[in-house]
């Protein structure tokens, strides 16, 4: 069998997959948000933190909540890692030294999983298992609490409640993240992922000498890496190492539980607010965004323009030989698809239009299909700025799912979808500035422009992956690189809460004659061109001096 026919099987079987659970668990999700009744270990979990589970929120205490929360999280995880040689398991590694301790703790808060360090040198199993395998867990589930209380502010009608972000993370958390990444888990290691406490292993090469290998708790943390949208790993292979990726099963399987809470949140959604054929318009529109990322990679991947590679016949450089071209180009579309950031193969030695794609794939904004919760606030986010453009060509007031956009609202949208092209745009522009940048840049001209630029859209955009040719390790990337994560993941946040908020004050009104149908294809079409147009718009110059030149070189 051909390796395209191979990649076509697993695209397949994944959407097979996920055309399998997408009803129940999506389901599932909608109950586990909306069910009246606490289970035990919440209730004990609530008085524990002294939270009244039954009482709601207006929007901004949740937000408070969120940012309070979170910020506590950076703070203990710096601390994590500051003491690293004062806890057990260090394996005589010492304290992280505080600028990437700092930027560490911002990137598994805000669900980025950046990594600056090499994994197995610098971090002992204690910091990896209490402070990054928690992040993981929590940082996924603050995204998915924020998707369900934007949620609520469409369903809800005349209140200023939109849920308690104490008893959305717990669910999350409880009822969602926690069993299936027991069970994924579980897998992995029956797929032949390890999981060891010891501090690695002697093997003796082909060289005949004996080397050390690292080995870690990798088939936990790998669970929770890629079902909370998260990608950062034990092992600085990630998930091209075999011992956290052993072979195409566990890659496939890795890419089924990536895309699993994003796909499945829209049936969430669709369920929340009483109509399902909402939800399946989102996700056409996510589908058809994957669709299309997936076959521009696969065809630059499978045409390199490059000397080495048309010499080879093929663009293997930096792609394990057991996943192949068409593998890896899934994986890497699919990860910086999700804001994952997990890598099966270097994405720094994908082709110049390959590498635009994984790019664009961010740059879209992380919503096709998104993180965890993220892609789907997200593309509502677009799906309002979508009605209010139809709104102005009509000459008449916008309405979503029964609820007027006004100012308020179209305010809160703006703020959440022009974040993200300032940091992505003044961190790259800043950095290129510098003289500095270039010594830390792997290749010169259009390359290393896309090195740049890939690395703060990444940050961004909370995604984590990154063109790994540029070393920034320095204080000024450490710095910076997590003050656009910090941006990135807060402050549309806040916006996003407060739409919510400006939305479930409102009661709904009756759909007329005028109103746009936002189930069909006329509104899907007009979402994918909004979401299209505004990266576009923003980006073009960037990757036309990045990407594309590349491509056409």
């Amino acid at each position: 069998m051909s390796t395209f026919a191979v990649g076509l099987v697993q695209v397949g079987l994944l959407v097979l997959a996920l055309a399998v659970v997408h009803r129940p668990f999506g389901d599932h999700m909608a109950r586990a948000y909306t069910d009246d009744r606490h289970w035990r270990v919440e209730r004990w979990l609530y008085r524990l933190l002294r939270v009244d589970g039954d009482s709601g929120q207006r929007w901004s205490t949740y937000a408070a909540a969120v940012l309070g929360f979170s910020f506590v999280s950076v703070a203990l995880l710096y601390l994590l890692q500051r003491l690293q040689a004062l806890l057990p398991l260090n394996f005589g590694r010492s304290a992280v030294e505080p600028a990437m301790a700092f930027n560490t703790a911002v990137s598994f808060v805000t669900n980025t999983n950046w990594q600056s360090y090499v994994p197995e040198q610098v971090l002992g199993h204690a910091v990896q298992v209490a402070g990054l395998t928690v992040q993981n867990f929590l940082s996924a589930a603050v995204g998915m609490a924020v998707a369900v209380a934007l949620v609520r502010g469409f369903s809800g009608s005349g209140t200023d409640r939109i849920g308690n972000f104490w008893v959305d993370l717990t669910r999350g958390v409880v009822r969602i993240l926690l069993p299936v990444a027991a069970v994924a888990a579980v897998l992995l290691v029956a797929l032949g992922a390890v999981m060891s406490f010891a501090p690695g292993l002697q093997a003796v090469g082909l060289d005949g000498q004996p080397h050390a290998i690292a080995t870690a708790p990798v088939a936990s943390q790998e669970a929770i890496k890629v079902l909370g949208t998260n990608g950062g790993g034990v092992l600085n292979a990630n998930s091209a190492h075999p011992f956290s990726n052993p072979g195409g099963l566990s890659n496939l399987l890795q890419v089924f539980l990536i895309l699993l809470i994003p796909v499945c949140l829209t049936r969430t959604f669709g369920t929340m607010v009483g109509d399902r054929r909402q939800g399946r318009a989102l996700l056409s529109v996510m589908g058809g965004l994957l669709a299309a990322m997936l076959a521009i990679a696969w065809w630059a991947e499978a045409h390199p323009n490059g000397p080495a590679a048309l010499a080879a016949g093929a663009s293997m450089e930096g792609k394990e030989a057991r996943f192949g071209t068409y593998l890896s180009g899934l994986f890497a579309v699919v990860t910086t698809g999700t804001s994952t950031g997990a890598v099966n193969s270097a994405h720094d030695s994908l082709s110049g239009l390959g590498g635009g794609a994984a790019l664009l794939n961010m740059l879209l904004g992380e919503v096709a299909p998104g993180g965890a919760g993220a892609g789907l606030y997200g593309i509502l986010v677009l799906a309002v700025i979508a009605v209010f453009l139809a709104g102005l060509m009509v000459g008449r007031t916008p309405e979503y799912l029964g609820k007027k956009l006004g100012r308020r609202e179209i305010t809160a949208a703006a703020l959440s979808i022009l974040v993200m092209p300032t940091l992505v745009l003044l961190g790259a522009g800043t950095a290129i500035a510098l003289p500095a940048t270039s010594a830390a840049m792997g290749n010169s001209g259009a390359h290393g422009l896309s090195e740049v630029l890939y690395a703060y859209a990444s940050a961004a955009n909370n995604n984590g992956s990154a063109f790994a040719g540029l070393t920034a390790t320095g204080d000024f990337f450490q710095v910076t690189l997590a003050l656009a994560m910090l941006f990135g993941r807060f402050v549309p946040i806040m916006a996003v809460l407060m739409l919510a908020g400006a939305l479930a004050r409102q009661r709904r009104v009756p759909a007329t004659a005028g109103t746009l149908p936002t189930t069909g294809p006329l509104f899907a079409g007009l979402l994918t061109g909004t979401v299209v147009l505004v990266a576009a718009l923003t980006f073009l110059p960037a990757l036309a001096l990045g990407p594309i030149a590349e491509a056409l070189a």
